[in-house]
Order: C-alpha cells, then sequence, then structure tokens
C-alpha cells in the first residue's frame, strides 16, 4: 500500500470509529455538556468534521484553507445531521484519494493579524496534511473520551488514542507480560 492509500486509510478509521460512537449515543448524550467547563461531544465532532471538509474543498486546487470553516451549527445539534455529514465525508475521503501521489499544498490555519497575503500560507504536502488531520482527530477524540467519562459513559478502550500509543500498548504488553 502507498504512503497516501495509507494515510487516508487512517483517516477513515477515525472518521468511522466518530460514526460508531454516533451511533451508540443518544440525542442528548451528543448534546450533554460536562460538569466543567468544556465543550460536549458535539462541538468537538462538528471541529473535526470542518477540518476534513476544508481539506477535501481545497485538494484538487492545492490550497487548503482551515480558517475557512463552516462552523454549520446543525452539526452541534442535530446527531443524525452530524452522521449524515461523518458519512459525506468518510465518502469523499475514500474517492479523493484513490490513485491520488503525494504532492505539495499550500495551507492556511490560525492565522493571525499580521498575517497578510502571502505570510498566511505555509508550504506542505498531501501526506503531511493527512498525518496533520489524523493528529488533530486523534487529540479531539481524547477529548471527546474525556467528555464521555465525565458524563458517565466509557469510551471505546482505543477511543482517542494514537496509533502510536497503540502501538507502544502492544510492544510493551507482549514483552512484559499483560
Amino acid at each position: 500500500m502507498d504512503r497516501i492509500a495509507s494515510l487516508t486509510e487512517d483517516n477513515i478509521h477515525f472518521l468511522e470509529q466518530g460514526r460508531e460512537l454516533l451511533l451508540q449515543l443518544s440525542d442528548e448524550e451528543f448534546v450533554t455538556r460536562p460538569p466543567i467547563d468544556m465543550s460536549p461531544v458535539a462541538d468537538h465532532l462538528r471541529h473535526c468534521l470542518d477540518f476534513y471538509a476544508c481539506f477535501l474543498d481545497g485538494l484538487d486546487v492545492g490550497v487548503i484553507d482551515y480558517d475557512a470553516r463552516r462552523r454549520d451549527p446543525r452539526l452541534e445539534k442535530d446527531r443524525r445531521y452530524a452522521l449524515a455529514a461523518l458519512e459525506t465525508l468518510i465518502a469523499r475521503l475514500e474517492s479523493a484519494a484513490e490513485g491520488r501521489e503525494d504532492r505539495p499544498v499550500s495551507v492556511a490555519t490560525d492565522r493571525s493579524e499580521w498575517e497578510r497575503g502571502d505570510l498566511a500560507w505555509a508550504s506542505s504536502t498531501l501526506a503531511r496534511e493527512l498525518q496533520f488531520l489524523r493528529s488533530h482527530t486523534v487529540h479531539h477524540y481524547a477529548l471527546i473520551a474525556a467528555v464521555l467519562k465525565m458524563i458517565g459513559l466509557e469510551p471505546a478502550a482505543d477511543f482517542g488514542v494514537a496509533p502510536s500509543t497503540l502501538a507502544y500498548r502492544k510492544a510493551t504488553a507482549t514483552h512484559h507480560g499483560p
């Protein structure tokens, strides 16, 4: 398997974890705020979906603007709508990666006031952006896992855990017992 296909498969895996979570949550659990000042599952998931949409929207032209997020409020209120959006992104990502090779892209994110014009853009590659999306999603899934625990739910053991951490756990369990 080539690099882009492998990274795409990783990202699809995490999006599918999100889909499985949405299928297990009730509408109420999806939007429940934890007892501390932290966003609910819905907000974190919407944020992740926005990043994937920006990536896919800019892929063909090679210009990915993560600041151009849609921030659709329905994704934060309607679990079924979020599920449909998630499934659409999975399908888009599957078809977008087919036969695609790594190539340069321009990326903008989290612009500050001093960044204007060319200063707002950085050089990257398709592979690096897929790595970023994977890491970004795992990070927010870890926050979702914490929210789930705070509202009395138990996430899957591998939900919100980085692939490298899972590999480390597997290697150390093999060499150091259960």
